[in-house]
């Protein structure tokens, strides 16, 4: 099986995230911290390529697919989004094709329907066969990454993927290459030089997003605007300044790109997330045809377009939230909101810094009631099996 590595809160829409030829799971590190906040991140590495083990049977696209469905499976993932970068993008068309109902939206980074002429990926096959990765690394930075930071070559990797401190992401990755299985490097060269999914792009259905680098020598624009044109409703992001490996060369505007594709959570769904089943259960139960269209406007407008937001993630927003009505003096929701708190992966110390600083400025009568609801909410839920 690949080996893989998740992040994100475990109720999370599954997001299963391929790496490019050469790399391994680390490549998607500046887009993580972003994605995990609401997504359920499967990042993983390609046969004989980081932790993974080389696998002589992975000698196309179809089979590399079936692996990603192996590890999608051992998840519990029956549907996910993806997004792929290059060879990664390729499995996730690939699957888009051959699965349609596995898949529930798909990025293809910096990929294609065909990577060129097949005899160019059997000779660096048999390059890769004979002498190893090491003839590819001068060549490399020039293709992965239009403006180098002057990378250096690590002699040995960081553990799950993470930047060592004191080492650009680009040298991580040129190290990813130096370290690369020869076999499993070479069976990868094999499955992309028999791959061609160019017939079949409008069997595709479902979301798609295609990013395009504009200094990417190895699949440059056309190869974009082609998956775009075949497509059925693609849509198509090309950026400046990027090479093979766009979200690397421009990190934030791949992240968001992907923001604006992936679908958020519902506002029903965050609500549960945050206030538990049990309480959204009750209020649905209260709802009557008077206060029907106020359940209505919070659920969409304070859970499904505030909550759900990126630029801040739960544990601050409770910390908000938990300020804001203390200042207000709204009790009942106080003690609502601390159990959201604790849920948000607050802790009980937290909580109490939270009240403490709100004494300053929101008064000492006011932080005095809050830290009674607080103590009387932490004493129930000690108390409950």
């Amino acid at each position: 099986m690949l080996h893989y590595r998740l992040d994100g809160p475990e109720q999370g829409q599954p997001l299963i995230l391929g790496p490019s030829l050469g790399t391994s799971l680390r490549l998607w590190q500046p887009q993580l911290q972003a994605l995990a906040r609401t997504f359920r991140v499967l990042r993983y590495d390609l046969p004989g390529h980081g932790d993974s083990p080389a696998d002589g049977k992975a000698s196309t696209v179809d089979d590399l697919a079936e692996l990603v469905l192996e590890v999608a499976a051992a998840e519990g993932m029956d549907g996910f989004h993806y997004a792929g970068v290059s060879i990664g993008g390729a499995i996730g068309a690939t699957l888009a094709v051959r699965h349609p109902g596995r898949l529930r939206s798909l990025t293809m980074i910096c990929s294609s329907a065909r990577f060129g002429d097949p005899r160019a990926w059997q000779e660096r096959a048999a390059l890769v066969r004979t002498q190893g990765t090491a003839p590819l690394l001068e060549t490399a930075p020039g293709r992965w990454f239009a403006h180098t930071s002057d990378p250096g070559l690590p002699n040995d990797r960081s553990p799950n993927g993470e930047p060592r401190t004191g080492r650009t992401l680009q040298g991580e990755l040129l190290g990813d290459l130096a370290a690369a299985d020869p076999a499993g490097y070479a069976a990868c060269c094999d499955a992309l030089g028999a791959y061609d999914l160019r017939a079949d792009l409008a069997a595709v259905t479902v979301p798609t997003l295609v990013v395009a680098g504009r200094e990417d020598p190895a699949t440059p624009p056309p190869h974009a605007r082609e998956l775009a044109d075949g497509i059925p409703g693609a849509t198509l992001v090309e950026l400046p300044a990027a090479a093979h490996l766009a979200n690397v060369d421009q990190p934030a505007r791949v992240t968001q790109a992907l923001l604006t594709h992936l679908p958020g959570p519902t506002g029903t769904q965050v609500r549960r997330e945050v206030l538990g089943d049990a309480h959204v259960d009750r209020a649905a139960a209260r709802t009557t045809g008077f206060t029907r269209d106020f359940q209505d406007f919070i659920t969409r407008y304070a859970w499904g377009e505030i909550w759900t937001r990126p630029g801040l993630d739960r544990r601050t927003r409770s910390c908000v939230t938990l300020t804001a009505l203390v200042a207000r003096g709204h009790l009942d929701e106080l003690a609502m909101h601390v159990r959201a708190a604790l849920r948000n992966g607050l802790t009980p110390d937290e909580i109490g810094e939270v009240l403490l600083q709100s004494a300053v400025y929101c008064g000492v009568p006011a932080a005095n009631a809050a830290f009674a609801v607080a103590q009387r909410v932490l004493t129930e839920l000690e108390q409950e099996p």
